[in-house]
């Protein structure tokens, strides 16, 4: 895990980043910029428990792809799910918590990933974990409107306006954040569509 200290605001963006892309990189930017973040953990994971994983790129190459397309030193490229043969994102963020006290996390997914986000293995449990902004990707706009978490936690929703301390609010708490979006999908890209 990178090195971090107490009082920091750390984002965790978490994906297989297969490939990564700028539409990535925005979402990180958009999340240290609006969430008042001092730093950003890319978490290229090992691979997702929701997708078929046959066209995953060797996580070294997902990794080295990832290093090249940030450019922010904020941003600290990590794959440590994989050293501790992590699967969930469940398991992930409660390694987290246990090996970094008094650091304010956020868990960082772009729109597009609350659609399906309840059928994560205990999603209500990583929403009880570390407090969550959603970043607006295209399409995805309303979609928080009608997932199931936002239903769920509807309560627990705060103010855009309020995202900078969202770090520092006791979970559960998650705001949405708009923004500039980009349309690139690591889908389309494997695909050759772009």
């Amino acid at each position: 895990m990178p090195y971090v200290e107490k009082g920091m605001q750390v984002g965790l963006f978490g994906g297989s980043f297969n490939p990564p892309h700028a539409g990535h990189a925005l979402v990180a930017e958009t999340a240290l910029r609006r969430l008042h973040l001092d730093q950003l953990w890319w978490i290229v994971t090992p691979g997702n428990p929701l997708k078929v994983n046959r066209n995953l790129a060797p996580l070294a190459e997902r990794i080295r792809l990832s290093e090249e397309t940030v450019h922010d030193p904020r941003v600290k490229v990590t794959a440590f799910e994989a050293a501790h043969k992590i699967r969930y994102t469940a398991d992930a963020l409660e390694l987290v918590k246990s090996r970094n006290p008094g650091v304010d996390f956020v868990w960082i997914m772009g729109a597009d990933s609350l659609r399906d986000f309840h059928r994560w293995q205990r999603w209500r449990q990583i929403v009880l974990t570390f407090p969550i902004a959603v970043i607006d990707r295209p399409g995805a706009t309303l979609a928080f409107l009608s997932s199931v978490m936002a239903k769920t936690f509807d309560h627990a929703r705060i103010d855009e306006a309020d995202a900078p301390r969202l770090a520092r609010i006791r979970a559960p708490a998650w705001t949405f954040i708009h923004g500039p979006r980009s349309s690139l999908s690591s889908t389309a890209i494997r695909d050759g569509a772009v």
